[in-house]
């Protein structure tokens, strides 16, 4: 090849590239092409540390998600059976529900599991009640047993005496049995029933330490106890990791064909099936690097092998935990692949995650109920520490405001289609790295509204200016000749607590004006003011600049 040649090839990739980057992004969303309900599959939360639920910034921050959300909440914690006085730690809680006496009898303490979920339920929210971990008097293994973990310390400092199996299923089944027939009596059978039970977490890894026997054992008795209390209850599991397929599949096969531990019978309930998702975040020359194709293909996975089991056809879903990687108590400063945590980046990877979800569940016609988000809020931490959570001392974060926007879509899902939006496919294969950014949106409509979800995503963690992007919708009812149009947007300079932060200089001490500032800041935020916009034969154009990164949602009101 002549080096003529091979000059002018280079050039013209080079100019492909380029131009492929600053292609504008148009968006087009079909109203009348329904894609199924807008399931709020997104209203779901967890975290590790279940007595920060009762404390100051917990019970602002749950108040906060009550409010935004169109239906009841569902919460996950960890630790509801744990021994201990109740006091907090990263990684750990206690409600010390179960002790015994000197002779061996079970004695039962409900004050603390019940502080945790009146806090739920006076709020109008539900528990995806878990039942671990093993209380020290029923341990095999009980010392140690409290852990002392920090971030930066190795994971298996966690593993201590809750992790084993019971000395005695019998105590362990009637523990259970106890628990739910006392929630019977304090919330009613109605409200109960309502509640979601699943027995342990990730069974499959460190948070177990019996055999997998051993663990259909101490499920099979786990659910004899709420079914003999409350016989219309929903129980499940596993909850286990991303990558277990085969450790689910046995368990699935257990409940539908083993003989049961406690009735000498075949099966054993199994109302919804639970698994993990996780991406994995790495730090490439100083930049963090996500893999949305991580956590994506977890949830496809386990799909496909849901999907196996004929029984199974329409069975609930729950994602126990859904998130950009699998350590919230791991902040950026032992973890330096976590400081995407605070800014921009993890709202716009949150958005771009769940519009995917929703494929996926239509992809493999799943009955996905819910997609747990693991973060919630770490009380009395120094600000903006990195943590995998929504707010910091009482002020939220960027990613907590993608969820307002989605509090705010409802009725129906409709068709979207972006000549910058990536396809499940790629994002699947080999994630969001290409050449350019994905410029994708998530749309819903009812009879009154229409809520347009936009993000500028990718994976490497880079600011990048406001890029135009065209919307059109179509659909609309004739009918209609105008529509009040609100911009919301997620950026640096909207809905940015930590922005604001940084440019007061990162106080770690701030005066109560500041904090005042920062929760303001915190909130979600318009584009300018509210406008009325033509709408010509059902059709409407929207025209916006969006920053990579960031998140804008798209209101139109009829």
């Amino acid at each position: 090849m002549k080096p003529i040649n091979l000059l002018l090839i280079t050039i013209t990739l080079l100019c492909s590239i380029a131009t492929a980057q600053t292609t504008p992004a148009t968006i087009r969303v079909n109203l009348s092409a329904i894609k199924g309900e807008m399931k709020p599959i997104w209203a779901w939360y967890g975290y590790d540390e279940p007595n920060f639920t009762y404390m100051k910034d917990g019970r602002k921050l749950l108040s906060e998600l009550a409010a935004l959300s169109p239906v009841p909440v569902y919460v996950r914690t960890h630790n509801l059976l744990t021994s201990g006085d109740g006091v907090p730690a990263l990684k750990w809680g206690s409600t010390n529900i179960y002790t015994e006496d000197a002779k061996g009898n079970p004695v039962y303490n409900f004050h603390i599991v019940d502080s945790i979920f009146d806090t739920y339920v006076k709020r109008g929210m539900k528990p995806l009640a878990q039942i671990g971990f093993m209380p020290e008097a029923l341990s095999t293994h009980p010392e140690p047993y409290q852990h002392h973990w920090k971030p930066g310390a190795d994971y298996s400092k966690i593993e201590t005496g809750w992790a084993y199996p019971p000395k005695d299923y019998k105590k362990w089944g009637e523990l259970v049995y106890q628990w739910v027939k006392h929630c019977v009596n304090r919330y009613g059978k109605k409200e109960v029933e309502s509640w979601y039970w699943e027995v342990w977490n990730e069974p499959d890894g460190a948070y177990w330490k019996g055999t997998i026997p051993e663990f259909y054992k101490l499920y099979d008795y786990a659910a004899d106890g709420v079914k003999r209390a409350l016989p219309t209850a929903r129980i499940g599991g596993a909850n286990v990791t991303g990558g277990a397929s085969k450790w689910l599949s046995g368990f699935i096969k257990h409940c539908l064909n083993d003989t049961n531990y406690v009735t000498g019978k075949i099966g054993s309930p199994l109302d919804m099936v639970l698994f993990h998702a996780k991406g994995s975040p790495t730090l490439v020359k100083d930049t963090v690097v996500m893999s949305i194709r991580q956590q994506l293909n977890n949830i496809a996975g386990h799909f496909k092998n849901i999907n196996s089991f004929e029984k199974l056809k329409n069975i609930p879903i729950i994602i126990g935990e859904s998130d950009p990687e699998g350590c919230a108590a791991c902040g950026m400063a032992t973890n330096p692949e976590n400081a995407y945590r605070n800014g921009t980046m993890y709202s716009s990877y949150t958005a771009a995650a769940f519009a995917r979800t929703y494929e996926l569940m239509d992809l493999y016609s799943e009955n996905l109920v819910g997609a747990v988000s693991w973060s919630f809020e770490f009380e009395d931490q120094p600000w903006f520490a990195g943590f995998r959570d929504l707010a910091t001392n009482g002020v939220d974060k960027p990613v907590l405001n993608v969820f307002r926007m989605l509090g705010m879509m409802k009725g129906k899902r409709v068709e979207v289609i972006g000549n910058r939006m990536y396809s499940l496919k790629t994002v699947l294969d080999s994630s969001i790295r290409g050449p350019q950014t994905d410029v994708g949106a998530l749309a819903s409509s009812n009879e009154k509204s229409v809520a347009v979800l936009v993000w500028n995503y990718a994976d490497k963690d880079k600011q990048g200016p406001a890029e135009p992007v065209s919307v059109a919708i179509d659909g609309l009812k004739t009918s209609v000749t105008k529509a009040t149009f609100t911009e919301y947007r997620i950026d640096n300079a909207h809905s940015n607590s930590y922005a604001a932060w940084k440019k007061m200089g990162s106080p770690q001490q701030p005066t109560k004006a500041q904090i005042g500032e920062l929760e303001k800041a915190g909130q979600l935020q318009k584009m300018g003011k509210s406008t009325v916009l033509k709408v010509i034969e059902g059709k409407v154009n929207i025209h916006i600049a969006l920053p990579r990164q960031g998140v804008s949602l798209l209101y139109l009101d009829m």
